[in-house]
């Protein structure tokens, strides 16, 4: 018998080397080439391949057919009992779907998905819980903690690929989570669980389950320290949705965001409480992150931002002092610091504001991040408040894109912020010219359409 071939994989990327390199050279990681032994291939060519490569057929893959003959099935989307988890997914879990979850260790993605198994048991069928990292008395002494009660929920402590796939075909589960995919290993394989070969045949071999025996599934994901989920980037191309938990451990809240879903809106956000019965869904984030801004305080502007499909008002702070130091330092938590560096340039270059030798920190207040353009203003307002030492306006929100010629450019879903901005009580909305027209005004709330940094400024506070 002809013995394994043996290859060097990359725990970054995934290439692969005859021999064992130092540095990758695809992606240039130091030490990242794990030895692993092929798959051997079938013998007898081209038909004894096909033959060996049936099985990963897809459930209704038999051959082409044409586009106008195929029957479209919608199916009706199951719900997990917790409506910001069902909004997340694009209104509930697509039956033979594959969800990939990740996050920091302990920031809740174990505890949500225990909750969601619980009520989908006792609502919709049979549910099977494997993990690979916990006994079956640890999940049971969480779930009794956070209420579960008698269902047909299946607790299955394994690690073992081979040994999860006869499960499912013996329990036909409606409901599928594996915890985590980073510990689950193939006996094909003899690398050790969480390589790239392990990982990337353990999601390939759940989708095939999921989709062929129309199975939705849910896979817990590791992240590096970088944030970024372990494994190779092919793990995210298999799976239909992506779903981050964003935050800090130390607040009370959790922040899930969608980064991927072939099912519903992309950048799709969810804000969860953590309590001592577990996560519970916020229904109005907004009042969430402006519970404790304080009133009249200089370098505080209120965004209305849109993430995914729902408005949210966040508070963005600014703090301007004179630099102790030769160079003045900028720092950002929430936004990007380069975006914050190319703003404070506008604000010297098109505003007169001299900030050369201040030192700037910007925060999102609640442990929110931003990466949309129409932050511009809330950080240039909250920034030019705090070097003059006056607070913006009250009952002002503001949203708006800056330019590097000092205008202000138009953001999408416009009527949308303004009219989150009513509903939270704010009078006053600061918007780029043209953005919405004035009969879209919300009543009880004043839009203001500026077109430079300057007259932001001027509208935003009394200098």
């Amino acid at each position: 018998m002809k013995a394994a071939k043996t290859i060097y994989s990359c725990q970054e990327c995934g290439a692969q080397s005859q021999k064992w390199l130092g540095r990758c050279a695809e992606c240039g990681a130091w030490n990242s080439l794990v030895e692993e032994r092929a798959v051997p291939t079938p013998v007898g060519g081209g038909a004894a391949a096909a033959a060996a490569g049936s099985r990963y057929a897809l459930a209704g893959s038999a051959g082409p057919r044409l586009y106008e003959d195929i029957d479209t099935v919608v199916s009706e989307r199951l719900t997990t009992g917790i409506g910001e988890f069902d909004r997340l997914l694009g209104g509930g879990v697509v039956p033979g779907s594959l969800v990939l979850i990740g996050g920091e260790p302990g920031i809740g993605k174990s505890t949500l998905l225990l909750q969601a198994a619980a009520h989908f048991s006792a609502t919709t069928g049979t549910v099977l819980y494997s993990s690979g990292e916990e006994s079956e008395h640890q999940i049971k002494s969480r779930g009794e903690r956070l209420g579960v009660g008698k269902a047909p929920l299946y607790l299955l402590a394994e690690t073992c690929l081979e040994r999860i796939l006869e499960e499912i075909t013996r329990l036909r589960p409606a409901l599928v989570i594996v915890d985590s995919v980073q510990t689950v290993f193939s006996l094909k394989f003899q690398s050790a669980p969480g390589s790239i070969g392990q990982v990337r045949e353990a999601a390939t071999q759940l989708l095939f389950a999921a989709k062929g025996q129309n199975i939705p599934t849910f896979l817990v994901g590791h992240v590096t320290k970088d944030g970024n989920l372990a494994g190779p980037k092919s793990l995210e191309h298999i799976v239909d949705t992506v779903l981050y938990f964003e935050g800090e451990k130390h607040h009370a809240h959790r922040i899930v965001r969608a980064v991927k879903n072939r099912f519903g809106a992309v950048s799709e956000l969810g804000v969860f409480e953590m309590t001592g019965k577990g996560l519970k869904a916020v229904p109005n984030p907004s009042e969430l992150f402006l519970a404790e801004r304080p009133a009249n305080a200089a370098g505080s502007a209120v965004l209305c931002c849109v993430e995914g499909s729902r408005p949210l008002l966040v508070e963005v702070q600014a703090l301007v002092s004179s630099t102790s130091y030769g160079n003045a330092r900028r720092m950002a938590s929430g936004i990007d610091q380069n975006r914050l560096s190319l703003l404070l340039a506008v604000l010297e270059k098109r505003a007169g504001l001299n900030l050369m030798g201040e030192d700037v920190f910007i925060n999102v207040a609640g442990g929110m991040t931003i990466d949309e353009p129409a932050s511009d203003l809330a950080v240039v307002g909250a920034v030019a408040s705090s070097l003059r030492n006056r607070p913006i306006k009250a009952g002002t929100a503001v949203f708006g894109e800056v330019g590097l010629a000092g205008e202000i450019r138009g953001t999408t879903q416009g009527s949308l912020r303004v009219r989150e901005a009513a509903l939270m009580g704010f009078t006053r909305c600061i918007l780029p010219h043209g953005n919405c027209a004035p009969d879209e005004a919300p009543s009880g709330c004043e839009l203001v359409f500026v077109k430079t940094v300057g007259e932001a400024l001027d509208q935003m506070m009394d200098w």
